[in-house]
């Protein structure tokens, strides 16, 4: 039996959630302060490898709020990171999906707790899909902004958060300084399990989007509202239906990031190396 999660309580407090989780995290860490935190989707696992020296790795689901991995790529693991400019960042290997089921709550609370960590960055990455036919499999895209088709938020309440620069311009100018050819676009989040069919692919690039996906959209919002600064970064594992001939699978996905790990990871690096 899985011991209950506690945002799974309609009364609990998701702010005191994280906060617990925090002060879990840094006690188990030695730890006091995260500045930086970074959730790495699809493809991007390695990164953790080469950003610094990892110091600590928690299994997350022995931290209050954070549930076991639901699928196959994705690590269910934090692990507290020394930064070469003496800087410590968390990087998130748990993230929820919103397809999983389990509410917003818990699919930002990796966000929120990072936040009351001390984190006033948030690093957004994921694999996803391009509907931009000049991308291939392996491009890693900066997101510019998001257009979230969830019908869902992770704010309660009359809480109302400005969303107009969520996606840092001064963080995407950094990115541009270390790698020039990085294009940017809009990322469109999904509900999913299911993949896109192709008429809604076109109703995406039709208002607007340039990257579909099914995480990410959720996260970014509940960043902003903890105050931080968010970077945005997809690596495209595939072209959407319709764009690409080829019916789309998981496997795809998977191979699609292990092919690009090391170079989207040393390119990760370096971004997280100048903040």
């Amino acid at each position: 039996m899985h011991a209950a999660n506690p945002l799974d309580d309609p009364t609990a407090d998701p702010f005191q959630v994280a906060a617990a989780a925090a002060s879990v995290i840094a006690e188990t860490t030695g730890v006091e302060r995260h500045d930086i935190a970074l959730t790495l989707g699809s493809g991007w696992g390695r990164a953790a490898d080469v950003i610094g020296e990892t110091t600590h790795t928690i299994a997350a689901h022995e931290v209050p709020g954070f549930s076991k991995p639901a699928l196959e790529g994705h690590v269910g693991t934090l692990r507290s990171i020394a930064l070469p400019n003496g800087k410590r960042a968390l990087v998130i290997g748990a993230r929820t999906h919103y397809y999983e089921g389990h509410g917003v709550r818990r699919v930002v609370h990796s966000v929120r707790t990072a936040a009351a960590a001390g984190a006033t960055t948030m690093i957004l990455t994921n694999g996803a899909g391009g509907i931009r036919e000049s991308w291939t499999a392996g491009t890693p895209v900066l997101i510019r902004d998001h257009i979230n088709l969830t019908a869902d938020s992770p704010l309660e309440g009359a809480t109302f958060v400005d969303l107009t620069d969520l996606y840092s311009a001064r963080l995407r100018a950094l990115a541009h300084s270390i790698e020039p050819s990085l294009d940017e676009g809009v990322y469109v989040q999904f509900r999913g399990p299911h993949y896109e069919t192709p008429a809604e692919v076109q109703m995406a690039k039709a208002i607007g989007g340039d990257i579909v996906g099914m995480s990410t959209a959720l996260e970014a919002i509940a960043a902003r509202q903890a105050g931080m600064e968010v970077l945005g970064m997809s690596l495209i594992t595939n072209l959407a239906a319709g764009i690409q001939q080829t019916p789309l699978s998981h496997e795809e996905v998977i191979e699609a990031g292990r092919a690009a790990e090391p170079v989207i990871s040393a390119l990760l690096a370096r971004i997280v190396a100048e903040l």
